[in-house]
């Protein structure tokens, strides 16, 4: 009664993701780029914003795209603690996102500070979720040693800078692995973390998020 739980979207009190809310979520269905699964009018090997990038992810593919209503969702689950919407949002990208070829699941680890303020992990808590759904053990190889300046905000040249030496790899990385985030913007951070991985014996990455923004 006193701390009613609310729809992570709308904010109106009764269950955590009301169901028109989650029907508005707009879900992100073929044809989309072949490799970075940004989506278009028809289906392409490498579109306009992964040609002519090094990228060192096989495949990237999220559930939905990253409007205003993904936004208010992924606002409430990063700055309002709730820890809940990895469920909401693992239920989402198993509906939309086929299951990757995959040894184990590992997940793009958090900036020190921000991690701190906040008390979780985002990206940890959807890959916890997506490994117990699909089955794999999860691979927390890649961390990030230091704090960095925030990504939200910056051109895409920038992005690509601010994160180039933020991760490096603690272990040995499995053969095939599928790298979680929650939200992927320019595919700058995913591009950085999944070279780490190949550097750490990974032969293959895919790359799940939750969200994608569309251009």
């Amino acid at each position: 009664m006193l701390l009613p739980q609310r729809c992570a979207v709308c904010r109106v009190p009764g269950v955590t993701l009301c169901a028109p809310c989650r029907g508005a979520l707009v879900r992100i269905a073929p044809p989309v780029c072949e490799r970075c699964g940004a989506p278009g009018p028809w289906p392409l090997r490498r579109c306009a914003e992964c040609a002519g990038r090094r990228l060192a992810f096989a495949t990237a593919r999220a559930a939905i795209v990253y409007d205003d209503r993904a936004r208010a969702f992924v606002g409430a689950w990063k700055e309002r603690g709730r820890r809940d919407l990895a469920r909401e949002a693992a239920g989402l990208v198993v509906e939309c996102v086929p299951r990757p070829l995959a040894d184990a699941v590992c997940f793009v680890p958090g900036d020190p500070d921000r991690t701190l303020r906040r008390g979780h992990v985002t990206a940890r808590g959807l890959a916890l979720e997506l490994a117990e759904r699909w089955g794999l053990p999860l691979a927390p190889v890649l961390r990030r040693p230091l704090a960095g300046s925030q990504q939200r905000g910056l051109p895409r040249a920038e992005r690509r800078s601010n994160v180039a030496r933020a991760f490096d790899a603690s272990g040995r990385a499995p053969h095939r692995v599928c790298l979680v985030d929650d939200v992927y913007t320019t595919g700058s951070t995913v591009a950085v973390c999944a070279r780490e991985l190949r550097r750490a014996g990974a032969r293959r990455v895919d790359v799940v998020c939750f969200a994608r923004a569309v251009r």
